[in-house]
């Protein structure tokens, strides 16, 4: 898996997602190169816009020990990351899309890369640029789902991969709802 490919994957189902399904990687080796490096960003990036400008996210949550919540943030992206894989094998069987356990765990692993480098947007000193690049990542991690569910899962039919790729999105959204809830209590 390079640059160029991942780069193709939310553009369309067939740039890209043959290189990545044909690719035999090691899952344990997809998760320590690719998922672990790139999901630290977001704690990180959280604990140092938290603790370097506090106001940033307002006077409420300026007092906050962000190194904790970035340890609790870590810690619910690997939690959604095995929910996320299962939610895609469910509702691929549900929808009678052909996508294995490895290959949603492939697909649950590779969605999220614009969302987690979306968060390189909080070093920016405005939280209107950092929700703007939230937004883009955001899209982008929507057309991944969409695209590799009809790649990855071989549809026939791109309604029902649509139909799938909406059940799986609306629980991330939620998901990911909570975690914000959760960060502004």
């Amino acid at each position: 898996m390079n640059l160029v490919t991942l780069v193709r994957l939310p553009l369309s189902a067939q740039e890209g997602w043959p290189e990545l399904a044909c690719a035999r990687f090691r899952l344990l080796r997809l998760f320590l190169a690719v998922v672990l490096p790139l999901s630290l960003v977001p704690p990180v990036v959280l604990y140092v816009a938290g603790t370097h400008d506090p106001g940033l996210f307002g006077d409420r949550l300026a007092e906050r020990a962000w190194g904790g919540f970035a340890v609790v943030f870590f810690a619910a992206e690997m939690a959604t990351l095995l929910g996320m894989s299962w939610l895609l094998r469910q509702v691929a069987l549900t929808r009678r899309l052909s996508l294995g356990c490895r290959d949603a765990f492939l697909l649950a692993a590779v969605a999220p890369i614009p969302m987690w480098l979306s968060a390189l947007g909080l070093l920016a000193p405005s939280l209107a640029v950092a929700a703007l690049v939230a937004a883009v990542g955001l899209a982008l991690t929507c057309a991944i789902v969409h695209n590799g569910l009809l790649a990855l899962g071989r549809a026939r039919d791109p309604v029902e991969a649509a139909g799938a790729a909406h059940v799986v999105i609306g629980a991330a959204l939620g998901g990911w709802a909570c975690l914000l809830a959760f960060a502004l209590v």
